[in-house]
């Protein structure tokens, strides 16, 4: 990186030139904050010209806590025969998705563990009876290391695996499950789960089908910057290949009840949220969306993601259970989401999960104190910044 300088990859930004390793690692490491967020913000307005942010109205129940995989970031899942171990049948789902529907859900984010008691056909099963159920929910369900899981007890393919999900109705795949591509990290955290290159052979087999997906990642453990650069690297090349990511959604670590904490040093502090989301917005050239990861890193600092390349606020999050094994408890309501987008200075607008528009809620829809707070947010912009531990 010698002799970089933030001018010289500011010019490249703005010609629409692509940023390469060295650069990548400057934005993480030299880059002044707050005018890296602001060069993040001409970015996403390029990529998404209205000044609006959009959200979807979701939730993210499990099927099941049962895994064997036994990664050591992962407070959720529970061993085969654990006292609190539970796998619901498609019936006990079905009730979930329908308090999820009642309060408004257009995208049930189905996850679980690595449940090798669990046939092919329960998995078909819980898409077919969603979709003839609630016809206007999108399943978005099973991580990628879900759908190896499939494969592995059903001895079906991979690409076999999603053709019979898709046939069930399911045409989105969640990014969870990346945490952090490099051998490295994946080996230290995830070790069963295979290297880089099992995550990203079932979202490109994926987007061959037709699914779109998302990708995300999980940082602030023991992953250094270079990690963070190789992750990029890796989601970008493959949306070069196949478009099929919507958006991208980073969210910090939570050590909290994991064997990750007790394990390895971590990071010291909180990672540097808003610096990797800004850089994320400027090296990922080829991704459309950058989503504000409110539900991991907090509301207030969602309303300051949106001034520092997201435009999108995520979703409702009306069941979540991930999260909350590590003691980290954050939800919100369709009423909260649009007052919270609103005083950041945005239009908000509720999508679906292939970020298809289904309404708009102008500012004006919102009370006074929304046009009041949003008038004031740039100026309090960099004080918050420089106070927040983002």
């Amino acid at each position: 990186m010698s002799g970089m300088t933030w001018t010289q990859i500011e010019r490249k930004v703005l010609n629409g030139d692509r940023l390469w390793g060295d650069e990548g690692l400057f934005l993480l490491r030299e880059a002044p904050l707050v005018t890296l967020g602001s060069l993040a913000q001409e970015v996403r307005f390029r990529h998404n010209p209205e000044r609006k942010v959009t959200f979807v109205l979701d939730s993210n129940p499990n099927y099941t806590n049962i895994c064997d995989t036994d990664c050591h970031f992962c407070a959720f899942y529970r061993r085969p025969g654990a006292r609190d171990a539970y796998a619901l049948t498609v019936e006990q789902v079905m009730s979930k998705v329908e308090r999820a529907v009642q309060m408004g859900a257009t995208t049930i984010l189905l996850q679980g563990g690595h449940n090798v008691e669990l046939p092919i056909d329960y998995y078909v099963e819980l898409v077919r009876t969603m979709r003839e159920r609630f016809p206007p929910v999108t399943p978005h369900c099973f991580t990628a290391s879900e759908i190896q899981t499939m494969s592995r007890v059903s001895g079906l393919s991979v690409r076999e695996v999603l053709g019979r999900l898709k046939e069930a109705g399911q045409h989105t795949l969640p990014g969870g499950g990346a945490e952090i591509l490099s051998q490295r990290v994946r080996m230290r955290i995830s070790p069963k789960k295979g290297g880089p290159g099992a995550w990203l052979q079932v979202h490109q087999t994926a987007h061959e089908l037709g699914f779109l997906s998302t990708a995300t990642m999980m940082y602030g453990h023991v992953e250094t910057e270079e990690d963070i650069v190789e992750h990029w690297d890796r989601i970008r090349e493959l949306q070069d290949q196949t478009k099929g990511f919507t958006a991208f959604i980073p969210w910090s670590f939570k050590p909290d009840n994991t064997l990750l904490q007790r394990k390895f040093p971590l990071r010291d502090g909180p990672a540097p949220y808003l610096r990797i989301l800004a850089a994320s917005r400027l090296y990922l050239d080829n991704f459309p969306h950058i989503q504000a990861s409110w539900f991991s890193e907090g509301k207030k600092t969602g309303q300051i993601a949106l001034h520092f390349g997201a435009d999108d606020f995520g979703g409702t999050l009306f069941e979540e259970n991930v999260h909350a094994s590590a003691n980290f408890i954050n939800v919100s309501s369709v009423k909260e989401a649009l007052a919270l987008i609103h005083e950041a200075g945005f239009d908000a607008a509720q999508r679906t999960t292939r970020y298809e528009i289904l309404k708009r809620h102008p500012i004006a829809e919102g009370n006074g104190r929304a046009g009041r707070e949003a008038q004031i947010n740039s100026v309090r912009l960099g004080k918050i910044v420089e106070g927040a531990s983002v």
